[in-house]
Order: C-alpha cells, then sequence, then structure tokens
C-alpha cells in the first residue's frame, strides 16, 4: 500500500481564522505532525485537547535550514511506512514551505501518495498590513537562502522564513550588496492576527530587531529611481535603451556596428592598461567601458530588429556549457591541456564539415601583429612549424639580412616586403617563447611615451624649444628617464 500523508496548512494568523473544515480535520488527526510548534494556532488548540509531535528539535541538529527540512521530509516519509500520517505547516502548504516542496517531489518519484490542504497564506494579511497591490510587481524570496542577484530592486520585495538575528544577518548581507546601507526596511510580524506589528528599520539594523520569529516577514519597498538602482542589469539596459530612443542622444543614435569598432578596441586596450597597471578601481572603470560597448552593439540589433541581449547571453552561455562538459556534464579531465584540447575539439564539431582553409577567419583588421600571431599558430597545429626556436630565430636573421640588403640595393617595395617578413619572423620567435607580440608591443610604447613625456617635460622646463637642444642633451635626458624608472641602459630607439 502506498504512504499516505495529508498536509494540512495553519493559516497565516489566530485559530479564528482557520477554516472549519481544516479544524475538524486537525482535531480528528490520530498521528499529527508539525514542522513548529511555534504558531498561535496550535497554541489554542493544544487547549481544545489537540496532541501533536514536532521536529523543532531538529532545527538544532543542523546549521542550515536546508539540512533540517531535508531530515524532516525524510522522517516523514520513514513514519509513513507505519500507517497514514498529519503534517501540519505555518500558512498554505504550497506558500514558501520548503518541505512540501520536496514531499511535492517524492510523490512524483512515487514514493508516497500525497493530499494537500490549504490554509490562509500569510501573503494576503501582509498585502493588507502594508497596503501593496501585488499587480504592481512583487517578488516572494525565502531568507535562508536567496542571493544577490534574485532581487529584482523595482518590485516589492518580500523575505520570508526570517526567523532569528542570524537569519535576519543573512539577509542584510544580502541585501546591501545592492541596497543603500539605511534603505528603510519594514518587519512584518504575524500579519492578520491580533498581535499584528509593522516596524520600519535602516536595513543595517535589521538583525538588531527585539523579536524575530516563525511569524516574521523582512518587506523591502521598491526603488524607483533608475538613478538608485544602478547595481542591477536591468537599469543598465535602460540607461543604454534611453539613450537610444528618439528623445535620447544624437550622438548614440547615429551610432552603428560600423562606427563603434573602433571605440571596443579603445577601451579593451585601456583595461589592459589598467590590468598592467595593477589598479583595481582603473579596472572596475575600464570594463564599465567595455560593457557599455556590448549593451550599445546589442541595443542597436535590438533597434534594427535582428538580435537582442537575450540572443547574445543565450549563444554565449550556451557555448560555454557545451564546451565545459567536464563542469556541466561527466567528462573528466586531468589539467588544463586536456581542457584546451576538448574546446578544439568541441569548436570543430560545431562547425561541422564545412569546406574551410586553415587559415580562414584569423585576420584581425585592427591588428596585423595578431593576425601573424594566428597565422601561424594554426599552421603549427597541422605540423608547419619549426622543431625549435632554433630555426625560427636563424629564420629571422635570414630575413634581417635581406632587409638590411634591400635597404642598400632595392626600392621602397622591395624594402617594404622585406621589412615585413623581418617583423613576420619576429612574431614567430615571439610565439615559441609564449610571449605575445601584442602585448609586448603595447608596453614598448608606454615605455617610449613615459620616457618621451619626461623628456618633453625637461625641454618645457626652461621654456625652451625641441631645436634649442642638441641631440645629445635630449638623449642625456632620455638616459635620466630610464633611470629614473630603474630601467637598464639599453636603447628603444
Amino acid at each position: 500500500m502506498m504512504k499516505q500523508i495529508t498536509v494540512i496548512g495553519l493559516g497565516a494568523g489566530e485559530l479564528d481564522q482557520l477554516p472549519l473544515g481544516l479544524y475538524r480535520k486537525l482535531m480528528k488527526a490520530t498521528r499529527l505532525f508539525v514542522r513548529t510548534a511555534e504558531h498561535p494556532v496550535l497554541g489554542e488548540l493544544v487547549k481544545e485537547g489537540l496532541s501533536f509531535e514536532s521536529f523543532d528539535a531538529i532545527y538544532e541538529k543542523h546549521d542550515e535550514f536546508e539540512m533540517v527540512y531535508k531530515e524532516i521530509v525524510e522522517t516523514l516519509i520513514e513514519l509513513a511506512d507505519e500507517s497514514p500520517l498529519f503534517y501540519a505547516v505555518p500558512g498554505h502548504p504550497l506558500v514558501a514551505e520548503q518541505t512540501v516542496q520536496w514531499l511535492v517531489e517524492a510523490e512524483k518519484e512515487g514514493r508516497i501518495q500525497l493530499e494537500i490542504l490549504g490554509g490562509q497564506s500569510f501573503l494576503d494579511p501582509i498585502f493588507n498590513a502594508l497596503r501593496i497591490d501585488p499587480i504592481e510587481g512583487f517578488q516572494l524570496l525565502d531568507g535562508t537562502m536567496f542571493k544577490r542577484d534574485d532581487v529584482q530592486m523595482s518590485q516589492h520585495v518580500l523575505i520570508a522564513q526570517v526567523y532569528d538575528a542570524y537569519s535576519a544577518s543573512e539577509v542584510k548581507l544580502t541585501l546591501m550588496e545592492k541596497y543603500p546601507d539605511d534603505y528603510p526596511v519594514t518587519i512584518v510580524t504575524a500579519a492578520g492576527t491580533s498581535v499584528e506589528e509593522l516596524r520600519t528599520v535602516p536595513l543595517f539594523e535589521l538583525d538588531r530587531a527585539a523579536e524575530l520569529n516563525n511569524l516574521t516577514t523582512v518587506y523591502v519597498p521598491p526603488v524607483l529611481q533608475l538613478e538608485n538602482r544602478l547595481k542591477e542589469w536591468s537599469a543598465f539596459r535602460e540607461i543604454i535603451a534611453k539613450l537610444r530612443a528618439p528623445d535620447g542622444c544624437p550622438w548614440d543614435r547615429e551610432q552603428t556596428h560600423e562606427s563603434l569598432k573602433k571605440y571596443i578596441i579603445e577601451e579593451v586596450h585601456e583595461f589592459l592598461q589598467a590590468v598592467q597597471n595593477q589598479d583595481d578601481e582603473g579596472i572596475v572603470e575600464e570594463l564599465g567601458d567595455v560593457l557599455l560597448q556590448v549593451f550599445l552593439h546589442a541595443q542597436i540589433g535590438q533597434d534594427e530588429g535582428y538580435f537582442s541581449l537575450e540572443d547574445v547571453l543565450q549563444s554565449v552561455s550556451a557555448k560555454m556549457i557545451h564546451r565545459h562538459p567536464h563542469v556541466f556534464g561527466d567528462v573528466e579531465v586531468e589539467n588544463a591541456e586536456d581542457v584546451l584540447r576538448n574546446w578544439q575539439e568541441l569548436k570543430a564539431k560545431e562547425k561541422g564539415n564545412q569546406s574551410k582553409r586553415i587559415l580562414d577567419g584569423l585576420d584581425r583588421a585592427d591588428s596585423s601583429l595578431l593576425t601573424s600571431y594566428n597565422y601561424q599558430k594554426a599552421a603549427a597545429k597541422v605540423g608547419f612549424d619549426w622543431p625549435n626556436v632554433e630555426g625560427a630565430m636563424e629564420k629571422f636573421l635570414e630575413e634581417w639580412d635581406e632587409f638590411k640588403l634591400e635597404l642598400k640595393n632595392g626600392g621602397s617595395e622591395t624594402q617594404l616586403d622585406e621589412l615585413g617578413d623581418v617583423l613576420f619572423t619576429i612574431v614567430n620567435v615571439a610565439r615559441f617563447y609564449g610571449l605575445s607580440p601584442e602585448e609586448a608591443m603595447m608596453h614598448a610604447n608606454r615605455k617610449f611615451k613615459s620616457r618621451f613625456d619626461y623628456v618633453e617635460d625637461r625641454v618645457q622646463r626652461d621654456k625652451r624649444d625641441f631645436k634649442a637642444y642638441s641631440l645629445d642633451e635630449l638623449e642625456s635626458f632620455w638616459q635620466q628617464a630610464k633611470h629614473n624608472k630603474g630601467e637598464k641602459n639599453h636603447e628603444i630607439r
């Protein structure tokens, strides 16, 4: 015979609010278990002769509510082996009651037969006490397990399961990741009862409230001003949409994918500079600028009717899941090399059996150095490569000699051709040593600018023109700049 469990909701308030049918069911229940005895209805029913067993002792055994609820569910299923039983929970069984959700899962698995008899949800008296209309948009969150990204600041937020100072502290810290420390929140206790209480406090005082119990719900009012919701993705998206709107910014409205190309390159380079400088504040700012470019391109796609930000998110999310089967699947890897090998194999399968040349799609319009690097790396993967760096170095020296010869005897076209060969072989040498030629040039450019700025400062100090200095004098300034930076005495010119 299938195990039988009947779940009864005790309602949100007092005995007078309990439907007559549920009252009769409770009073006739022969094997009645309750998640917690801390509910006003149970206190009154005990006076009328009701007997039950509570699971309050299980709360003392675990540090996490999830473990408490799981043990309660498994205990109920075991107890149902003997005979049918009743299980009573606060409020409505299907509103913010994790144990009942897991019992429902057990029913789907065929482990038990479940009957659910509703009581009044705590939501109705909460809405009444706070005088809010849920159609404006509201969230009901579990205070024992919600995360920062679950919260939508533009909606009414109700947080249940805030039992004590510890859970209130966790809720407070999570909310403070988005809301100001002094944002007003309301603690609602025993809504709909004769002892209903509402207290509004600054967020930072939430865990210092005099009393928090089973009947406590925390209410966070919506943040309506856009400028106060800047930690939400939706707010940033709203800002970009407004910039591109007919009554928005003329410059932003005129932009296209093509016109913005140069800006995303600039922003990435500025981000790399902040990383190079180990400037955390700069990294935050420059990442924001990169993100701005991403959102602008997504908004242009949406405005033109071709794609939206959701399409971008779906594409990259699907790619990350598919190419990380060792994280989201059952594939096992031993090291980073295995990960990269799997990545390339999966990438090739995604492209299908299309007839594609090895170097197709590897060129980078914004960087000839990166294009050379990509070409050489792809050729090396199919075996077209020097066996060691010595071969690459000899090729560089060979090309250097040919370039010098063309400088003596050739014309500008052949000189340009040989210079390209020299640069190409330098990139190859860099690849053998695992060095990025693009980063190397960025570093060299930064270094040159820093030194030349120093030379310029020395020239301007006496308010003289560059032409007033000999090359030897300017060189001495240059050497001072190198010395001030603690660099070795070698030429960059």
